[in-house]
């Protein structure tokens, strides 16, 4: 058998693996974190864990994951570079899975809001967080912990997946993660963060401005909100994109083009 790569221990009771998939919407790759009693020596294979994110199907990094005792795995939301490997996952591990869609979890019922978690010696709360996507879910793990999937990304801005993502959403859900205490960031891409209010505050004034930049063009074009499109924008606000971005940007455009039309 190849050598399987190791997790890091980025913190007591909290490992990293970055999944082999990176590109300019994924970063560096995603991140799968596995979490394990914070007062164990050592994270070792067998160590029984929780998994947040097994990523996507790529054998290395599902075999990697599976060196350990995965007692259940969770998904921050439906994109599939963080559930693509669930089912390759489950024949390896044979752990239940759980998300807030039905169709990608497995042996075990849906997230709720709110709900607290303990398994492998973490105690874990699911908080709903629509946005990014509508189905989108961040956890805290000991109360000290907080991983965000997509919802707040290590570096840059996530996307909206518009209409199932919306921007009324996506700010109340940051405001929601703003009115937890600060603690460590654990984004799916993207480098980990000390604390998050910094982060979330950045977000929040990016989305503000953001949103300005589009009254802005829309002000130049002499149109409302619901008069225009993305396409019309898309060069106004982003002058400088990478090409390859354009359709996220797009979808974040009509978002905040809906934004205002519902806000007016």
């Amino acid at each position: 058998m190849a050598h399987l790569s190791s997790p890091t221990v980025i913190a007591p009771g909290i490992g990293l693996l970055t999944a082999d998939n990176p590109s300019e919407m994924t970063l560096d790759g995603t991140n799968s974190y596995l979490l394990f009693d914070p007062g164990s020596p050592a994270l070792a294979p067998g160590t029984p864990v929780v998994l947040i994110d097994p990523g996507p199907e790529l054998e290395a990094h599902l075999q990697a994951l599976a060196q350990f005792d995965i007692q259940l795995v969770l998904v921050t939301h439906r994109h599939a570079d963080h559930t693509g490997g669930i089912d390759r996952l489950r024949q390896l591990a044979g752990a239940p899975v759980r998300a807030k869609l039905a169709e990608f979890c497995r042996d075990a019922p849906v997230l709720e809001d709110h709900e607290a978690i303990s398994l492998a010696g973490v105690d874990i709360q699911v908080l709903s967080t629509p946005g990014h996507t509508s189905d989108s879910a961040c956890f805290t793990v000991q109360d000290s912990h907080l991983f965000t999937g997509d919802t707040v990304l290590g570096r840059g801005t996530t996307i909206l997946e518009h209409p199932d993502g919306t921007l009324s959403d996506y700010l109340a859900s940051l405001n929601r993660l703003l009115d937890l205490p600060d603690m460590p960031l654990h984004p799916a891409h993207g480098q980990q963060h000390g604390t998050s209010h910094q982060l979330l505050r950045a977000y929040l004034e990016h989305r503000e401005s953001r949103l300005d930049q589009v009254r802005a063009a829309l002000q130049k074009l002499g149109k409302a909100g619901a008069d225009a499109t993305p396409a019309e924008l898309l060069e106004l606000v982003y002058p400088d994109l990478d090409p390859r971005l354009a359709g996220a940007a797009s979808r974040s455009l009509e978002a905040q083009l809906h934004y205002l039309a519902s806000n007016r």
